[in-house]
């Protein structure tokens, strides 16, 4: 029963901390563009695979004259 009133206030303590981490987050913007993150990725992984084969294309040229 003492191990409730120990239990207790400190998950009390442990939802606080959290509830203000979350509104920290969100006034400081962590959340507002959340689809350009992924889309970037994507992008990036797109011009990589451009680069890789325009490269590979390159060597061939320059094997074959």
């Amino acid at each position: 029963m003492i191990v409730i009133f120990l239990l207790i206030p400190l998950s009390i303590v442990v939802a606080s901390v959290f509830l203000l981490g979350f509104i920290w987050a969100v006034r400081s913007g962590q959340y507002e563009d959340t689809s350009t993150p992924p889309m970037r990725a994507l992008m990036e992984e797109s011009q990589t695979e451009k680069t890789e084969k325009s490269e590979k294309s390159e060597e061939c040229e320059k094997a074959n004259p």
